[in-house]
This record gives C-alpha cells, structure tokens and sequence, in this order.
C-alpha cells in the first residue's frame, strides 16, 4: 500500500549559500519519511512578498520582513544566513562620504529585505530608492540607470559582494562591519521559516530534515560546492567556495545565544528607529 507523504513547498534564493543549504533535499540525497519536498527558487523579495500569503510550507524571509510575519511562521533554528563582520555594501562609481550618500538615488534589492533595514538604520533616515532586482543591480550602478531612472549608487547582496570591483566600484560602506562595531554582533540577514499552522510535529520534523540537508552538504563539501555553482552568477570555483563559507557555516546549523540575541537586536533596533511598526520577539521552533 503506498503511503501519501506530506507535500512541503520549499522557497529559496537562486544563490550559492542557499543550494548548498538545500543541496540534500533537493537532489534526494537524504530519506525524508513521511514528507515530500519540492523547490522553488526565486528571489528574496519575491519571497518576502509570497510569505504574507503563506504560500510555502518552509521558505526563506529576510530577518526584517520575518517582523510582518510572525503570526504565520517560526524562525527554524538553522539555516540562517549571518554576516560576521561583513554582509550587504553600498557600492558607487565613485567615493562618498555617508553624509553625501544620504542625499543620493539607491538601487535596494527589495524594501523587506534586512539589506535595507540595516542601511536604513546606517543612514538613521529615511532615502530615496529605486526598487530593482538584487541581479540588476550592479549593472544599474554602472549605468546610472535603471529602466531610464537615475541610480547613484547600490545596495548589493549574494555574489555582487565579491564582484563589484570586477565593474570598477567603489564601496562605500559594508553594512557588516558598520554593525559589528555598533552592537558587537552579527548581522542577521535570513533566515529559513516554518509555516506554524502544520502542526508541532511536523515544524520539528521539517526542521530536522532541513538540518540534515545543511549538515549533509557541510560533510560532503565538494559535491554540494559544484551543485552550488549553479547559482554562483559570475563567481569561479574559488569564489563561490568562498562565499559559500561566509554564509553556511557554524551559525546556519545554530542561531546560538548571539545569533539569538543578533536577531532580537536587530528587530528591536528596527522598531525603535520606526522602521518596524511593533516590536517583535523572535519565535524559534522548539
């Protein structure tokens, strides 16, 4: 008799940390029991987007629009993305001081996403932006324009934080850093969410499978390093190596008590700058 497994919609990024994270579960490397899964991978603000929905049993959402979502999903405790002294840059073609960046046009790769979060808590106030596609927007910088709209600089996130210089850019500010020297944490920046009307057991186990595809890709580097590379736009073998060791390492498997604190600094430094309309604690899955 054939048993009926759960389907599990699974969203995440086309980038190189997070098909490395889903490597596993994407390619039946693991036994999954009673839960099918399958993949969809889009870009973050599109998930951020989809999530109010709550479209995706398990989906990645930035840390910053997790703040709007909270009454449908939980945090799981991997899988997270964390900038240790570094994360999402401001890029330009030419040098300028934050002051000078506060008066200009920045291409964001999404409002909900915790790149511009954390600029906007750099900045401590509001900017004017152009939304364009994370992909876009390095070319958008070195063009100056975005779809005949003036772009004067650029926040970047996923490989553009290796390759901006390959375009001749500038960096401006690494958000990263800029936030390790402020609170002495990480920089949370995504995260992996379960949708919390499944049920405990099933958050739980979807967690521990989760976790076991992010260990079974650590343990197994190499195979889920070339799987990777798939996403790794412009990035060579050394590269994607690279920034795949930048975002899943030893706070992907655990959040930790610092990733934890991380988290809940970073939503109640949202709040408090009137970013975040309420201040949210963080729900981790048991």
């Amino acid at each position: 008799m054939t048993t009926i497994r759960q389907l599990i919609r699974v969203g995440h990024s086309p980038d190189p940390d997070d098909a490395f994270m889903f490597y596993a579960l994407a390619n039946d490397r693991i036994d999954t029991g009673d839960y099918e899964f399958t993949h969809e991978l889009v870009d973050i603000e599109t998930l951020n987007r989809r999530a109010f929905q709550a479209e995706l049993e398990l989906t990645a959402v930035s840390i910053h629009a997790y703040a709007f979502l909270h009454d449908k999903y939980a945090l799981c405790t991997c899988g997270a993305s964390m900038g240790d002294g570094y994360g999402p840059m401001v890029v330009a073609r030419d040098g300028m001081t934050l002051d000078q960046l506060r008066g200009k046009t920045i291409a964001v790769p999404g409002k909900l996403t915790s790149a511009y979060l954390a600029l906007r808590l750099c900045l401590g106030t509001d900017f004017a932006c152009l939304e364009v596609p994370f992909d876009q927007i390095i070319p958008a910088v070195v063009a100056g324009l975005y779809k005949g709209q003036p772009v004067e600089a650029g926040l970047i996130i996923h490989e553009g934080q290796l390759t901006f210089g390959d375009h001749k850019l500038r960096l401006i500010i690494d958000l990263g850093v800029w936030w390790k020297e402020r609170t002495g944490l990480p920089l949370p920046l995504g995260a992996n969410a379960v949708r919390k009307d499944l049920g405990p057991k099933a958050v739980r186990e979807i967690q521990r499978l989760l976790k076991e595809s992010i260990e079974f890709g650590l343990s197994h580097r190499e195979d889920a390093l070339q799987y990777a590379l798939r996403y790794g736009r412009d990035l060579n073998e050394s590269q994607a190596d690279k920034f795949v060791g930048m975002y899943v390492n030893d706070w992907t498997l655990d959040f930790g008590p610092r990733g934890r604190e991380a988290v809940t600094e970073f939503l109640a430094q949202g709040h408090a700058a009137g970013v975040l309309p309420e201040l949210v604690a963080p729900e981790f899955v048991l």
